[in-house]
């Protein structure tokens, strides 16, 4: 979570909530952001389609990562999948596709306008043809300017990358890449940035490295430098991650604990989204069963994965509540693939992480 409305600077009240999100979630029953269709596959970035156009997953919309904005509402920064120049299959065959970093409006987390203008191309971001994804945007020091961490991949998944940034000075539409890499591992495939903000001033970085799960570095500059931090934050060994590890969601409950959504694969063609809590940020004690699972027939019916929480609106004599907008695949194309979609969850009520 980055919620500017509460610290425009780079704090950890960015991260903060006052009480847990908790374990129970309901699906809502809208999209947030659908994917293009099969006969837009060099759609503006602006564009918005119809529900009902045909879609066999050659085009998706994945990686959400929400802003709540000092002057009310929130952006929300995805990754929309498009077929690359001689691989048709597009999302489908994922590894050859093309992605870019596009950004959508909402007054209040529940209505979604796509926003003009691209804010990551992969050329611009270094990864020539192929893709950056995983846009975690955070402010710099005082909040003047925002950066954006993403993965940068400039071929397979199963090649060396990086972990890079950009700068935004005009509240987070434009972005210049930062030169260099934040993070990279020679030989190793890094992914799903994400940056939590520590009392003593420094900042850690949690991503994924492929076929160990969660890892995390420091940096002590603001931001620029992360010295890697031994062992793994959340191996892939459970019942429901035991394929992959991936793409977490940190929040600091209460001033004195963390809560983490995660994605787990238990095979490659089943995801979900799970929980874990630490008291440091370092060790997690992980959560015995699933907060949302796939739903057959659904935009889910395969995978529910990558996400993100905010805080909604308070209401007059409501209890307080979240929404957590995640990646969603309906596995309707073959090996379950398929569409990939932003959908959302509210929860149920906010808890006491203890």
């Amino acid at each position: 979570m980055i919620d500017l409305s509460q610290s425009a600077s780079a704090s950890p009240l960015v991260h903060s909530m006052a009480t847990d999100p908790g374990k129970v979630w309901m699906k809502d029953a809208a999209v947030a952001i659908e994917a293009p269709p099969d006969t837009d596959v060099d759609p503006r970035p602006e564009a918005q389609w119809s529900p009902d156009a045909p879609r066999t997953g050659l085009c998706g919309a994945v990686s959400p990562r929400v802003l709540a904005l000092p002057s009310g509402g929130y952006r929300m920064y995805y990754s929309q999948i498009l077929p690359r120049p001689g691989f048709p299959a597009g999302a489908n065959d994922y590894d050859n596709s093309t992605t870019r970093i596009l950004s959508a409006f909402s007054p209040d987390g529940e209505v979604w306008t796509p926003e003009p203008g691209v804010r990551l191309s992969p050329q611009a971001g270094g990864a020539g043809e192929f893709r950056v994804v995983s846009s975690e945007v955070v402010p710099v020091g005082d909040g003047r300017r925002l950066r954006m961490y993403y993965e940068c991949c400039a071929g397979p998944q199963s090649i060396e990358n990086s972990i890079r940034s950009a700068i935004s000075t005009d509240g987070g539409l434009e972005w210049t890449p930062e030169p260099g890499a934040r993070w990279e591992i020679a030989g190793r495939n890094l992914s799903a940035p994400r940056i939590v903000f520590l009392s003593d001033g420094r900042c850690r970085l949690y991503c994924v490295e492929r076929g160990r799960g969660i890892i995390s570095a420091v940096s002590d500059d603001g931001g620029l430098v992360f010295h890697p931090e031994p062992g793994v934050r959340v191996a892939q060994n459970g019942a429901f991650d035991s394929h992959a590890a991936f793409a977490p969601e940190i929040l600091r409950v209460a001033t004195d604990r963390y809560v983490m959504y995660y994605a787990g694969y238990a095979q490659p063609n089943r995801a979900y989204i799970l929980r874990a809590v630490s008291d440091d940020g370092l060790t997690w004690s992980k959560d015995s069963a699933p907060v949302l699972a796939p739903g057959p027939g659904g935009w889910d019916g395969a995978k529910c994965s990558e996400m993100c929480v905010i805080r909604l609106p308070h209401r007059e004599d409501a209890v307080p509540r979240s929404r957590m907008f995640y990646e969603a695949c309906d596995g309707t194309a073959k090996d379950e693939r398929g569409v990939w979609r932003i959908a959302s969850a509210t929860s149920a009520a906010c808890q006491n992480s203890k």
